[in-house]
């Protein structure tokens, strides 16, 4: 019997030299690794993730030809320091927390994850071939290569979940030394000790209402949602005959149109459009405009990493205060929250695509009735100074007023308006009034854009559906209510026995005079200008346009071929 043990040690050891023989080389490493004893198997296995890890450090994380360790370097120092040993099975069987670890993955989209992303595919093939195969069940290569793969999608996943997938490696918590102990290495101890998957991963979410609530909706999204994959259409579009093939492959997949021609004329694309037009419940005028595009755009997939984006979006907010200003471009909309209550909310008119409003996080620190309007450069730099080199006459037609940096007035017509091309030594101001591009009211907050949010005087664009107008600026409904509250604020935060510096009556005698008045607010109220293109309502999805193309770059970037 000893003899018999001596000798299976000695054939495992020769066969361990042989799946390793060429690591030294670059030769790919060996494919089957069989021992027949079950009590041998967590030793060698440990052995073979020494070697394996060893192999890998030069190669990019690559363990095979074909398996790629994602976060190689958290993965080998964690098995280092727990001497390599094998975490997710014992003796030839799965641990409990590696069938949890392996469900997880399997329903990774109710995450806004990837199954793919963690080894997925891979595991599914060894798990089946370990539970129907009695020498897959012996192969210690197979059984290192599960706990590789199990640690490395652990590791991947409780990342993803923490802060998302659309930060840079330099910026990311996998780069951070703080993190490797505390958040990494012990949140897979406490995971391997307990078996509670599920627990781990939802104690490291955001605890935001947005993301709590969204997630919550996603389920039921996935559940129901249709794998198949479409053409993605690029618009607006360059090259017109590439605008007009991905078209004509993209209703094809709809059941729309002759498979047969290669690429149909003007007139029967037209037609095809037309079907699909009225199929989906849009103008059925056959013209692929915006509108249509986004439809063709919008299937579940399309969604999905929509949704998938969204979450992360929500991951980069680590807190927010107890009143707060949100602002969701792609939603037209703003909201403020007090307590977790929406206390308020208004329809928004937001920045051109070409002049789009920047996400930001500031807070009011002053309000202005009745501003004036400094013009910024952008705008003189591309409407008006072509406008003046017409027409000196231009800043009068308009109600504008040429002034230099003291303050004092010059007239447009002694200006050689030819010899400038990017800027000019003057600013340009719009007085206040009825007719001010900034209406009535103006909110101030700190951000290197010159952006803000204020009144109109185009209060009618409210109505339109798509409301991405201005320059840049946020222009707001109920601007009077936002006051209102900012003055309710401040008036409550004021120290008993002293009178409030302005309230709701002052700002409304103000407002009623048309006195040119800027108020300091004393409790700033943040505010947060995001863009996210999905949000829950009443336990389902909404989805709005993706107004700058942000998540469609994103989805690129980081999703492509899903």
């Amino acid at each position: 019997m000893l003899r018999r043990v001596n000798l299976i040690k000695i054939f495992s050891g020769l066969l361990l030299i042989f799946f390793f023989v060429g690591c030294g080389n670059g030769d790919s490493v060996k494919e089957k690794e069989i021992v027949k004893v079950p009590e041998k198997m967590d030793d060698q296995v440990t052995d073979n993730i020494k070697a394996a890890l060893a192999f890998a450090k030069s190669r990019d994380g690559l363990i095979n030809d074909s398996i790629k360790l994602s976060q190689f370097s958290l993965v080998n120092s964690f098995y280092a320091k727990n001497g390599f040993k094998g975490m997710w099975s014992k003796m030839e069987k799965w641990n409990p927390v590696a069938d949890s670890m392996f469900q997880f993955i399997k329903d990774a989209r109710y995450y806004g994850l990837y199954p793919e992303d963690y080894h997925y595919k891979e595991l599914d093939s060894l798990r089946l071939k370990i539970a129907t195969d009695s020498m897959v069940q012996m192969d210690a290569v197979a059984w290192t290569r599960a706990d590789l793969m199990l640690s490395d999608a652990f590791i991947r996943a409780l990342k993803d979940i923490r802060e998302g997938r659309i930060i840079p490696d330099s910026m990311s918590i996998i780069s951070k030394d703080n993190y490797r102990d505390s958040f990494f290495f012990g949140n897979l101890n406490r995971t391997l000790v307990s078996g509670n998957v599920s627990e781990i991963f939802r104690s490291v979410e955001p605890v935001n209402e947005g993301y709590l609530s969204l997630r919550e909706a996603l389920k039921p999204f996935v559940d129901s949602m249709r794998m198949q994959k479409y053409l993605y259409i690029d618009y607006p579009y360059k090259d017109t005959l590439a605008f007009q093939k991905d078209l004509h492959e993209r209703l094809l997949q709809s059941g729309i149109g002759d498979a047969n021609i290669e690429l149909p004329d003007s007139s029967t694309l037209s037609d095809d459009v037309k079907i699909y037009q009225k199929r989906n419940e849009l103008t059925a005028d056959g013209k692929p405009g915006v509108g249509t595009i986004n439809s063709l755009n919008l299937n579940d997939n399309e969604k999905f990493k929509r949704i998938a984006i969204t979450l992360d979006r929500y991951k980069q907010i680590t807190s927010l205060p107890v009143s707060y200003i949100w602002v969701n471009l792609p939603g037209f909309y703003l909201k403020v929250f007090d307590h977790d209550t929406v206390v308020l909310e208004s329809k928004v008119i937001i920045g051109k695509p070409t002049t789009s409003t920047p996400l930001l996080t500031s807070e009011i620190s002053n309000m202005v009735i009745y501003p004036n309007w400094t013009i910024p450069e952008s705008i003189i730099k591309k409407d008006i100074l072509p406008a003046l080199k017409k027409d000196p006459g231009y800043l009068a037609k308009k109600g504008f007023s040429l002034v230099d940096y003291h303050g004092d007035a010059v007239d447009p017509y002694t200006v050689s308006w030819s010899k400038y091309k990017t800027g000019i030594p003057w600013k340009i101001v719009q007085g206040s009034g009825d007719d001010n591009a900034l209406g009535i009211f103006k909110f101030n907050f700190y951000n290197p854009y010159s952006v803000y949010l204020h009144d109109t005087n185009q209060r009618y664009l409210f109505k339109n559906s798509n409301r991405a107008l201005s320059h840049g600026c946020v222009r707001v409904q109920n601007w009077e209510k936002l006051a209102f509250f900012i003055a309710r604020q401040d008036s409550m935060a004021t120290k008993a026995g002293h009178l409030p510096s302005y309230n709701i009556d002052s700002l409304r005698r103000w407002i009623a005079d048309k006195d040119r008045k800027t108020v300091m607010v004393k409790k700033r109220l943040p505010l947060f200008i995001e863009y996210f293109t999905c949000e829950a309502k009443n336990d389902k999805i909404v989805f709005y346009n993706d107004v700058y193309n942000s998540d469609e770059g994103l989805a690129k970037k980081y999703f492509a071929n899903k």
